[in-house]
C-alpha cells in the first residue's frame, strides 16, 4: 500500500512539475487560421484619429475665444472691467448704461466726483413697499420735474431742520425769510397765515385784491408801518375807521382835513321852529324838502 502511494505521487510529479531539460523546449507552431488580430485597423483606425483631430481642434478654438472673451470684457478676479465686485456691492468706473430697469438699494458716487444720471426721455426713481405697490415717484424730465408722495420734505444740511414740507393739508416753510423775486410778486387764490410781511429796504410792498376785498385781520391788533416814507391808504368809494369799544387816535405834528365843504351859517326867523329831521330809514320823496342840519366841531387844546 505504501509503495503505490509513492508511486502515485511521483507519476503526479512528472506530469505538473516539469523537469530542467523541459523548459527549453520550444513550442511548437500553430496554424494561421487559429491566429486572432485585436485592435482598429482600416477605416475604423482612421475615423478614429479624425476624431480625436476634431476634438483637439475644437478644444484649441475654445480655448482661444476665452482667452479672448478675457482680454475683452477686461475679466479678473475682482470683477468685469469697470465693474468690480465687493463684500459691499458692486462699484462702477466710468461711464455705464442701462437698458432695462434697475433695482438697488443705494446709488452713491466716489468721494472726488459727482453722481450723473442721464437719460434720452426721463429719468424716473420708483419706490414700492413690501407688496410691490408704488409709494413713491420722482420723475425728471426734459422740461418739467414731477414728484409724487404723501409727503415732501427737504431738510437743511447743517442742523437737518426742516426747510420746505408740503402734504395734501398743508405747506409749511422753514426759512427765516421767504422772498419772492417775481416781477408780478406772489399770488393766492385762498387766506395767508403770517406774523409779518415785509419788503426788502429798496423795493415797494403792495397788497392788492383786483376784484374782491382785501381783509386782515388779527386777534390782538393789526399794525401797519412805514419806517422810512409815507403810509397812503385810498378807495374809490368809501373809507371807514370803526372802533367797537375803543377810541380812533389821529396822533400827527398836523391834522389835515383836505377837500371839506364849506357851509354858511344862516339865523332862522324869529318865532320859527326848525323842523327836526326825518328819520334815516323814512325814504325821502318829491314833496319832503332836503333839510341841511349843521353839525358841531369842537376843538380843544390837546384834541
Amino acid at each position: 500500500m505504501e509503495e503505490t502511494t509513492t508511486l502515485d505521487i511521483e507519476t503526479l510529479k512528472e506530469q505538473y512539475i516539469p523537469g530542467p531539460q523541459s523548459l527549453h523546449l520550444q513550442r511548437a507552431p500553430v496554424p494561421n487560421d487559429v491566429i486572432y488580430t485585436v485592435g482598429l485597423y482600416g477605416w475604423r483606425k482612421r475615423c478614429l484619429y479624425f476624431l480625436l483631430l476634431l476634438f483637439l481642434v475644437t478644444m484649441i478654438v475654445n480655448l482661444a475665444l476665452t482667452v479672448w472673451i478675457i482680454k475683452v470684457m477686461n475679466l479678473s478676479t475682482g470683477g468685469m472691467g469697470n465693474l468690480q465686485l465687493s463684500q459691499d456691492g458692486i462699484r462702477l468706473e466710468g461711464f455705464s448704461e442701462f437698458l432695462l430697469p434697475l433695482y438697488v438699494k443705494e446709488i452713491r458716487s466716489r468721494r472726488d466726483s459727482a453722481l450723473v444720471l442721464r437719460s434720452e426721455r426721463n429719468v424716473t426713481l420708483n419706490v414700492r413697499n413690501s407688496q410691490g405697490h408704488l409709494t413713491g415717484q420722482l420723475t425728471v424730465g426734459s422740461d418739467s420735474v414731477e414728484a409724487q408722495c404723501r409727503r415732501l420734505e427737504v431738510r437743511s444740511r447743517a442742523d437737518g431742520q426742516p426747510l420746505f414740507s408740503a402734504d395734501a393739508d398743508e405747506i409749511r416753510i422753514g426759512t427765516r425769510t421767504f422772498t419772492v423775486t417775481g416781477s408780478e410778486g406772489a399770488v393766492f387764490r385762498h387766506s395767508v397765515e403770517t406774523p409779518l410781511i415785509q419788503s426788502s429796504a429798496s423795493e415797494e410792498l403792495k397788497l392788492e385784491s383786483p376784484t374782491r376785498t382785501l381783509t386782515m385781520g388779527a386777534p390782538r391788533g393789526v399794525e401797519v408801518t412805514s419806517a422810512h416814507g409815507a403810509l397812503t391808504v385810498g378807495g374809490r368809494k368809501d373809507l371807514q375807521l370803526q372802533s367797537t369799544e375803543g377810541e380812533i387816535i389821529l396822533d400827527a405834528a398836523t391834522v389835515r382835513l383836505a377837500s371839506l365843504p364849506l357851509g354858511v351859517f344862516a339865523p332862522e326867523p324869529p318865532g320859527r321852529a326848525s323842523p327836526p329831521p326825518p328819520p334815516r330809514d323814512r325814504p325821502r320823496t318829491r314833496s319832503t324838502p332836503e333839510l341841511r342840519v349843521p353839525f358841531q366841531l369842537t376843538s380843544t387844546p390837546n384834541s
